[in-house]
């Protein structure tokens, strides 16, 4: 029997989702921090429940070739994966993938996942920090402790002189009420944006001040009651100074858009997006075109469909590169304003819709032969939308997920719904973290 604070030796298996690896005591599964399969470790015990205890690594009794060293906080910003060889890592998240596929999903894959590598270090677009008390940066994995964002490397050097000013402000008491700052720059680095959450019913004097510093283009901020007891939220956002958006302008890889066809030497698609510091948008500045660019490959000629389309990044993508009839639906208030934005220079080539994708499907049928692109929250597609995707007559449904477990769930429907998974890639978006992108096509058998 293992309680917490028992020290176990253990032989690591092999990788799960979300950062741990499987090891057995006595039976019994232990998930493990801080360790690479194929080693032997000498662990102590968090917690147990449901048939599963929970353990970090204290010492490694017999290394992996693939263990770093010197990398600082493993357990910093989600950074689970630092301690092993990049190399390794784009292999367990292959295996995190399959793993699911074959678990949930109840599909085996006949060939390792390919997933595309990403320089480690200054790829973060988009960061939260979170404040507590005069202290501002990253959680540690599984706790509330807070650590530095400098130390991951996941930023780049002038955005972590930027935080730092920020931390110094939290830290002279300038931010009363702040909770969370949320932060949106574009690939160049040349533009950055801040949205702050705050706990308190008036936004702080002096917000306005954060604009001037370099490179920042405005501030937002929400404030007010979050709504308690079944009573509705009367929390507001304003600007509290400039304009919190950031301009992006990509040069899309897309050798099969219907843009290049029978044009062998037509240049690079390019595409203008701008995104708001609270809208949700894709993190990984070195890997931004070549996903989107990646997508648009995959979507034939024909009407498409793109459901929690986000500001725009796939739906303007097709547009430029020649799509002439694509609907994109966001249900988010500042990613739908982007969206629209985002959509103007394409006319009636791109419709933006703000709107629930569950109320959409309900009252839109999705033409025959189309094309449905989904790229929805870690939580994956909601029941009703999975239902009504698999009630439409689409040709195709190319699905971009950020979380394995449900992305194996969704296939599973897709493919009862009479659909097939005939292609599947990875993006390695975080490194060293345990999140991977993956992009799938489904297609009707």
């Amino acid at each position: 029997m293992l309680f917490p604070g028992s020290v176990i030796d253990l032989t690591i298996e092999k990788p799960a989702a979300g950062g741990r690896m499987i090891a057995r005591h006595d039976g019994l599964v232990v998930l493990v921090h801080a360790a690479i399969p194929g080693e032997r470790v000498r662990a102590v015990v968090e917690r147990t429940g449901q048939g599963v205890a929970y353990a970090t690594t204290m010492d490694v009794v017999e290394a992996s070739p693939d263990r770093r060293t010197g990398i600082g906080d493993w357990a910093c910003g989600g950074n689970v994966y630092a301690h092993i060889a990049y190399a390794r890592q784009l292999e367990l998240k292959a295996q995190v993938i399959a793993d699911a596929l074959s678990r949930i999903g109840r599909v085996t894959l006949e060939c390792p996942v390919r997933v595309t590598a990403s320089p480690e270090e200054g790829y973060r677009m988009r960061a939260r920090f979170h404040v507590r008390g005069r202290t501002l940066g990253y959680f540690r994995e599984g706790t509330h402790g807070m650590c530095d964002p400098a130390i991951t490397k996941q930023l780049l050097p002038d955005t972590c002189r930027l935080v730092s000013e920020l931390s110094d402000r939290v830290g002279d008491g300038g931010f009363d009420g702040v909770t969370e700052i949320e932060l949106s720059e574009n690939v160049p680095a040349s533009e950055r944006a801040l949205h702050l959450e705050l706990n308190r019913p008036s936004i702080p004097q002096g917000l306005d001040e954060l604009a001037k510093l370099p490179t920042v283009v405005g501030v937002s901020a929400s404030f007010g009651a979050r709504g308690q007891g079944g009573q509705a939220p009367t929390r507001r956002t304003v600007i509290a100074g400039g304009t919190p958006c950031v301009l992006d302008v990509l040069d899309l890889p897309v050798p099969g858009s219907v843009a290049a066809e029978g044009d062998a030497g037509v240049a690079p698609v390019q595409v203008r997006l701008q995104h708001h510091a609270q809208a949700f948008f894709q993190a990984n500045r070195y890997l931004l075109a070549t996903l989107a660019g990646r997508v648009v490959s995959l979507v034939p000629a024909g009407p498409v469909v793109d459901l929690y389309a986000g500001v725009g990044l796939f739906a303007a993508s097709l547009a430029a590169s020649g799509w002439t009839s694509v609907v994109a639906v966001e249900g988010d208030r500042a990613g739908a304003a982007d969206l629209r934005a985002n959509a103007s220079p394409f006319g009636p080539a791109l419709n933006p819709i703000e709107m629930a994708v569950e109320w959409y499907l309900a009252a839109h049928p999705v033409p025959a032969g189309s094309t449905i692109v989904v790229d929805p929250p870690r939580t994956g597609m909601s029941k009703d939308a999975s239902a009504a995707i698999a009630a439409q007559q689409a040709e195709r449904v190319v699905y971009v997920s950020c979380d394995v477990a449900t992305f194996a769930r969704d296939a599973r429907k897709l493919i009862d719904a009479g659909y097939a998974l005939a292609h599947l890639e990875a993006f390695d978006l975080f490194p060293n973290t345990a999140h991977v992108e993956a992009v799938a096509v489904f297609a009707r058998a």
